[in-house]
């Protein structure tokens, strides 16, 4: 249950559109005077090192993060890549990329003091939660971030609606169990009912199982029943050439890794859908690298 690190895979493209879509999302909430609270389901470590062991094994922020900030790109992006960019350098020294923060950090960068925004973290994995602790400590953010080592999906259920009645819910587990995909849905379904205005998003990873290719349809069906507008996005960067290259007659083919993920959003931002569809062809041709590259925006309401 508790092998999945993201440590291993931060910075990489499933991280560039996810950042990308939460930094558009919470600078749209904050654009009103009003508290807003944010409940961040699955928080992760919160901050990782780029040159660490995790992310050396794995080198996917080289197909992500590192080969945005070096592409020709990254000198007249996009506003969605402009601001993520930029958030990025924030945690980074100049001309540097070694540190990336994840959702929490991200989030709590664009958090306001004077509005008393409220960020609420839950992380089941020992190590992690151990780590994410410690990282947050480093904040001195005093109340306005509150951490619990427990099961997001259950965790929610006492925080909505917030009382503020503005927020957003990012749900991102790491869906090692088939079962993780069958709790978001139920999860959205049941909390809708409870904070119809909120703003939830929800990454899924693109992948061959039949549970990855429902939950967008069954997200669309969940906001459709409950009237409320939705935002579908889909960045895949392709099949490596090199995996390719490097297969060895006879064996096993090698595992081609994670080549697409989603996000899915309910009262997205109206501005988002655009930026969207200015941003993803960009970061396709950027971080494109082979055989199935291709990006979706789609919506509705």
């Amino acid at each position: 249950m508790f092998s999945y690190r993201h440590g291993f895979h931060a910075g990489n493209h499933a991280d560039v559109l996810k950042h990308m879509v939460l930094i558009a999302t919470v600078k749209h909430l904050t654009a009103k005077p009003s508290a807003i609270t944010v409940v961040d389901t699955h928080a992760g470590a919160g901050l990782y090192r780029l040159d660490s062991d995790y992310a050396d094994t794995s080198g996917e922020a080289q197909d992500g993060i590192l080969k945005l900030v070096a592409s020709p790109l990254a000198a007249e992006p996009p506003p969605l890549v402009a601001d993520y960019l930029a958030l990025i350098a924030s945690f980074n020294a100049a001309g540097k990329t070694k540190v990336y923060p994840g959702s929490p950090f991200v989030t709590q960068a664009l958090l306001r003091q004077d509005a008393k925004d409220k960020l609420w973290l839950f992380e089941l994995h020992p190590t992690d939660s151990k780590a994410l602790a410690a990282h947050i400590e480093q904040l001195h953010a005093g109340r306005q971030v509150g951490l619990k080592r427990d099961d997001g999906f259950e965790a929610l259920r006492a925080l909505l609606p917030p009382p503020s009645r503005r927020g957003l819910v990012l749900i991102d587990p790491s869906y090692e169990l088939k079962h993780d995909y069958v709790r978001v849905a139920a999860t959205l379904q049941e909390s809708l009912k409870k904070f119809a205005t909120g703003t939830y998003m929800i990454w899924y990873p693109v992948i061959p199982r039949p549970e990855a290719h429902e939950l967008p349809r069954r997200l669309k069906t969940l906001a459709n029943q409950a009237g409320k507008p939705w935002l579908h996005a889909v960045l895949n960067i392709g099949q490596s050439p090199e995996r390719a290259k490097t297969h060895t007659p006879g064996e096993a083919e090698p595992r081609p890794g994670l080549t697409a993920s989603g996000v899915f959003l309910v009262n997205p931002p109206h501005t988002l859908k655009a930026a969207l569809q200015q941003a993803l062809p960009a970061l396709v041709e950027v971080l494109g690298r082979g055989k199935g590259q291709s990006q979706l925006v789609e919506s509705a309401g």
